[in-house]
């Protein structure tokens, strides 16, 4: 333990020196960071999709450096320090688990989830929604999976997950209605339908739709890449061929997999 504290300590140190003699680090704000750590962010999570150890302890140096950035320029505006910062985190956490650090009782993972919805809730005053905690700028896969979860949390949501297929069919049919309509704005209406509902599938089987599609993205590239790669090799151009033609190669890049 306390060669971590050691370190820490280091790392504390370190940003005192930067903020006082760095040019770029003393001119930094709040509002200059913001996009660094969003790309931080998915650099890391770009890392854990790769299983990539080594790379992940990098992207978790950079996102602390931030954090501690951010807890640095906060001490200097005398607004909170990175004692504060942990001390809010260790309080959230034991309040949030009283099922270990109290008498509570759950019987699964199912039920500490909805404890912490509920809490959530009761720590900001029992007066704001279930969905305000749901960031705006989110993604919007992951936010509707988010809010689905949430949803979740307080007990709104399918009693048999099988039920749900019925509702994916049924916002599939107003989807090909709207089309057949010809109402283009309709028709997005229903698309954004249609995929709630898909995510909302995935969920109810334990599936991350926002991996499973990142899954796929990077499944695709690497058949495209092949067919690409395949095509230059032979002097031909994706342009002239015709889709028979790439499918043949699609084919074949599925069998290298």
């Amino acid at each position: 333990m306390q060669d971590k504290l050691t370190a820490f300590e280091e790392l504390l140190h370190i940003m005192d020196e930067l903020r006082e003699k760095c040019p770029w680090d003393k001119k930094q704000t709040k509002e200059t960071l913001r996009t660094l750590t969003i790309e931080e962010t998915y650099e890391l999570a770009d890392a854990i999709i790769k299983n990539d150890a080594t790379l992940i302890k990098k992207e978790l140096g950079d996102l602390l450096l931030h954090i501690v950035f951010y807890s640095k320029i906060g001490e200097e505006n005398q607004q909170f320090s990175i004692k504060d910062v942990i001390d809010s985190l260790n309080e959230k956490l034991i309040y949030r688990h009283p099922h270990i650090f109290s008498d509570t009782k759950v019987k699964n993972a199912k039920e500490v989830e909805e404890n912490w919805e509920r809490l959530k809730l009761k720590e900001k005053g029992g007066n704001k929604s279930v969905l305000e905690g749901v960031p705006e700028s989110l993604p919007a896969l992951i936010k509707a999976h988010r809010i689905q979860d949430k949803a979740r949390g307080v007990g709104f949501d399918w009693e048999n997950r099988e039920q749900v297929w019925d509702k994916v069919q049924e916002e599939l049919h107003e989807v090909k209605d709207e089309i057949n309509n010809g109402d283009q704005d309709k028709i997005e209406a229903e698309f954004g339908d249609l995929l709630f509902s898909i995510i909302n599938t995935a969920r109810l089987y334990g599936v991350n739709p926002e991996n499973a599609l990142e899954r796929t993205n990077r499944k695709f590239i690497q058949r495209f890449n092949f067919l690409e790669n395949k095509t230059i090799k032979q002097g031909r151009d994706l342009k002239t061929m015709t889709l028979e033609e790439m499918d043949q190669i699609w084919e074949e890049a599925k069998k290298q997999e």
